[in-house]
């Protein structure tokens, strides 16, 4: 992760006591700040930036987002029907493997449709053609994968060896491309422009020969473009000469570049125990909550804490779930934690609000929207417990 300072001098103004805990709050003028910068690459480019909805899908703010990107991207049916009834604007969509009666739907309320293996294009082929026949503007890829690794966690990497995403250029349908007019590749996770010059060299290398017969290309996403140290001319530059040497439309579908220092996730310390060292339990949850903390996994900062021994007071922060390893991290603090001391975690407005859950019970954070240059907050979600009744049975 990549917290910018300014996040937290943002969010220092904000009196955490007016929401409930836990809640994410997100910062409306940070999300514009992204949005400003990521129209700038759209305007100078000519390339189509997309939400990806998986990382952020706040659709409370889809106005907002809807005045400067082109649409949506999903990764199924539920995203899809999101972007098309909330964002509006197009709508792409790609699965790992659709089922007839998902695809279905999705050829009705999509406008570009992904595959990902040959398979699925012979399979659905005859449908998919017949969909277009009734839905002018309904386009199909497929998408590929560069065998170009620029992660450094396999969990997050599309080309690590036998990735389930993408087909490789031994096994892509060259004799069965009727009807295919674009080629999708998405290899990074949180990456600058370096790695996305690299990838575009392996793609152009193993794919580019098909480059001409396509209508568009679409460099999915993990690009943080938004981010304080990204090279947004070198990125505007490299979609230029691509656009100008093929000949295509390009697409980009970030989800994190759109909110990423835009939010943070109030939480309360609800008891301090002790066991070998100070622990604190708060109202949040690793597990429930921030699950990239234990996947990735990261460390989440805390505004106004230190690594263990950079104040005088180090706790190790516990969530309220009975998993024994629902544990946050070690922070240290100027003073010593007291029950109903609220903290803010940075940077949670993507990747968390899209993966809470509520295993052993455990409620959902509010969400609240915040203007950091009026200090206007409205909280605009609560859960209880029908959130977790319904979805059991």
């Amino acid at each position: 992760m990549h917290t910018s300072p300014r996040h937290a001098e943002r969010f220092r103004r904000l009196d955490l006591s007016r929401v409930p805990s836990p809640c994410f709050v997100v910062d409306e003028v940070a999300v514009e700040e992204n949005l400003a910068i990521l129209g700038r690459v759209q305007q100078a480019s000519g390339a189509r930036i997309l939400l990806a909805l998986k990382a952020f899908s706040m659709w409370h703010l889809a106005p907002l987002i809807m005045r400067y990107l082109r649409g949506t991207c999903a990764s199924g049916i539920h995203e899809a029907r999101l972007g098309r009834e909330e964002y509006g604007g197009e709508v792409h969509t790609f699965s790992p493997g659709f089922t007839e009666n998902e695809l279905a739907r999705v050829l009705e309320i999509s406008d570009h449709v992904v595959f990902n293996s040959p398979s699925q294009w012979a399979r659905f082929k005859t449908m998919a053609l017949a969909a277009a026949s009734r839905r002018n503007g309904l386009k199909f890829g497929l998408r590929v994968n560069p065998e170009h690794s620029e992660g450094d966690v396999p969990l997050y990497d599309p080309c690590a060896p036998y990735s389930r995403l993408g087909m490789p250029r031994s096994v892509f349908p060259v004799d069965n491309l009727q009807g295919i007019s674009g080629l999708h590749f998405h290899t990074l996770c949180e990456q600058d422009l370096a790695p996305l010059q690299r990838t575009v060299a392996a793609f152009e290398e193993r794919f580019g020969e098909f480059i001409p017969a396509m209508q568009w290309i679409n460099f999915g996403g993990g690009h943080h473009i938004t981010r304080d140290d990204y090279d947004v001319d070198g990125l505007i530059e490299l979609l230029r000469n691509f656009r100008q040497r093929h000949g295509v439309e390009l697409y980009l579908e970030p989800g994190e570049a759109i909110a990423i220092n835009t939010g943070v996730l109030v939480a309360e310390v609800v008891d301090l125990p002790w066991n070998g060292m100070p622990l604190a339990i708060l109202d949040t949850s690793a597990t429930c909550h921030m699950p990239d903390t234990l996947e990735m996994p990261y460390r989440a900062e805390v505004i106004d804490a230190g690594l263990p021994g950079d104040h005088p007071h180090t706790y190790r922060l516990g969530g309220q779930t009975c998993l024994a390893g629902d544990v946050i991290g070690d922070y240290s603090f100027a003073e010593p934690l007291t029950p109903g001391r609220r903290l803010a975690f940075q940077d949670m407005s993507h990747y968390t609000m899209v993966k809470t859950t509520t295993f052993n019970g455990i409620g959902l954070p509010s969400i609240a929207i915040w203007n950091s240059n009026t200090d206007a907050l409205r909280v605009v979600r609560q859960f209880g417990y029908e959130d977790f009744r319904n979805r059991l049975s």
